[in-house]
């Protein structure tokens, strides 16, 4: 007789909605589900998080149905997705306990993206900051995006977050001219509306943030990601670095041609 074998259990944190997912599915087996289901019926992007399991609090979630509820299905196929909780997940979830990154398109290829040392190649005093979770607003800042996660978890502001998710996009010429720069080339709706928002930034009258968009109902536009990902508190900020187009099309090809076939808006 044939040895069972044992699946893998893992443990997600999606930010499509924000919850944390036990699921018997690989990363690129898991993005395809989230993006476009079992059925293959539905599309749409998807953003997750491998967690830790071993560094989650048992207190807070109810970590123990894994071994009871993720289980193979009857007939013997991997049981896709156990939702262990939807209410204020990354704010529970320790930052140590993240590990890799994967961005998922629309008809489910996915991206995964490790942990790297951020190292602003480009210091602009202006920035472009699209939320993720646990809140979506589109932002402009005159604060690099460790300072900008640094002020947007401190306590002493009115509104603040334990954690932040969010990734920084292009500007081009507003991130040094907003009065004048070329924006033609820059995919956004509401460009008037940003160059009022970055040139107030610029005098440093203001406070250091604008929103220019208070709920992003949309998918990112993988071209306008400036650099990469970053999650922040008050004591640790961890950067996923986005690779470049031309590593892109030679290393992530697939991920590559249905990422970018969208057309911007």
């Amino acid at each position: 007789m044939e040895q069972e074998v044992k699946m893998k259990k893992y443990v997600y944190l999606s930010m499509t909605p924000e919850s944390l997912i036990s699921s018997m599915l690989a990363p690129q087996d898991f993005g395809d589900y989230l993006a476009v289901g079992a059925k293959k019926r539905t599309k749409g992007q998807a953003m997750f998080f491998e967690v830790d399991q071993e560094m989650l609090e048992p207190g807070y979630f109810p970590l123990h149905i894994i071994e009871k509820e993720c289980i193979p299905q009857a007939d013997g196929r991997p049981k896709r997705s156990k939702y262990l909780s939807t209410y204020r997940v990354l704010e529970h979830v320790p930052i140590k306990a993240l590990k890799n990154l994967y961005i998922t398109t629309e008809d489910g290829k996915t991206l995964e993206l490790e942990k790297s040392q951020y190292d602003p190649q480009e210091a602009t005093p202006l920035h472009l900051y699209q939320q993720l979770c646990p809140v979506s607003p589109r932002v402009a800042s005159n604060l690099d995006p460790v300072a900008y996660g640094k002020f947007m978890t401190n306590p002493s502001n009115a509104v603040r977050f334990p954690k932040l998710v969010f990734v920084e996009l292009r500007l081009g010429e507003l991130a040094t001219n907003p009065v004048s720069g070329y924006s033609t080339n820059l995919p956004y709706s509401n460009i008037n509306h940003m160059r009022d928002c970055l040139i107030d930034l610029q005098s440093k009258e203001s406070k250091p943030t604008k929103t220019i968009i208070r709920f992003y109902k949309g998918d990112i536009l993988f071209q306008t990601i400036k650099n990469g990902f970053f999650v922040a508190d008050q004591e640790n900020t961890i950067f996923y670095k986005y690779p470049t187009l031309d590593e892109l099309q030679r290393q992530h090809y697939s991920w590559w041609r249905s990422a970018y076939r969208v057309e911007p808006y």
